[in-house]
Formats: structure tokens, sequence, C-alpha cells
């Protein structure tokens, strides 16, 4: 064993538990260690114990790998985590414009009808308008209505000039 190599991890469950047998762990003082070797640090320990466990990339992806989430612990996936989310915030907006996109959408064409059946209605309104008001509409109710003094006229109009002065 090398004395750069003090650290001795410690075994995880799922290894066989048919390997070699454990050796001791052999303290060294720092009077031992050559002066070029220092020890790693946490973080190179910690960032070697987590790749240790990854298998390296695969060029088959299967769908068993991809529903027990195998493609998730990959190192790619972790160095995209942001660009996904990124992707799936953009999606999340696209996604809500559409909808409000079909709501305005659903009240324009709402709106459309209402503005047809308003027309319709103020055209009837004004055909009917019409249509009583029509001279002989106007003659035959004065006719029915006995308590008018008003009557047709049996003469022409003429025109009275008034000479000026």
């Amino acid at each position: 064993m090398n004395p750069a190599e003090d650290i001795i991890l410690n075994p995880t469950p799922e290894e066989e538990p048919a390997q070699e047998p454990l050796q001791p762990i052999i303290e060294t003082g720092p009077e031992e260690l050559p002066p070029d070797d220092e020890p790693p640090s946490l973080k190179e320990v910690i960032q070697e114990r987590a790749t240790e466990d990854e298998a390296p990339q695969s060029a088959t992806f299967s769908l068993r790998r991809i529903l027990l989430g195998d493609v998730l612990n990959t190192t790619f996936m972790r160095r995209q985590i942001w660009l996904i989310l990124l992707i799936t915030i953009f999606l999340f907006i696209y996604i809500s414009n559409r909808y409000s996109c079909q709501q305005s959408l659903i009240k324009i064409d709402r709106l459309k009808q209402e503005l047809k059946d308003a027309k319709f209605r103020a055209l009837s309104s004004s055909s009917q308008l019409t249509e009583k008001c029509r001279e002989t509409n106007v003659l035959e109710l004065l006719k029915s209505s006995h308590d008018s003094i008003l009557q047709h006229p049996d003469q022409p109009p003429y025109i009275i000039s008034i000479p000026k002065k």
C-alpha cells in the first residue's frame, strides 16, 4: 500500500463479500509522508467516490435503462441539468401562451357571433319601422282609428306664392 493512499473507503453493501480481505488501516504520521505528497482533500475524495460507482455511458440506450433512471446518473445529465431546466421552463411558457391564445380566439368567435346577432336584430327592427311608416299603413291606421280628425286629402297639394315687398 502506498503511503499516499492512506484513506481506505468502506465497502458498500452491494459489493460481493468474497473480495479480498480488508487490510488494516495503517496510520502514518506527517513525518512519514514524503514532502511532495499531500493527503487528498475532502472534496477530491468525495468527487472520486461519487464518480467511482458510475459506469461509463454505454452506446446503447434501452427502455429499461431509461425507466430505471440509469440515464439520470450519468455525468452528462448532471452537467446538462440547467439546460434541461431551462427547456422545461420554456415549455411551460409555450403551453401557457398557447392556452391564452386559444382562450382569446374563443372569445373573439363568441363576440363575432354576438355582433352578427345584433346586426340581424338591428336590420329586422329597421325593416319593421320602415314597414309601419309607409303611407298606406299610416292611412289604414288613421281609417281604423275613429278618434283622429286627420283625413286623406281629396285635392292635390298646391304651392301658395307670396309676393315679396
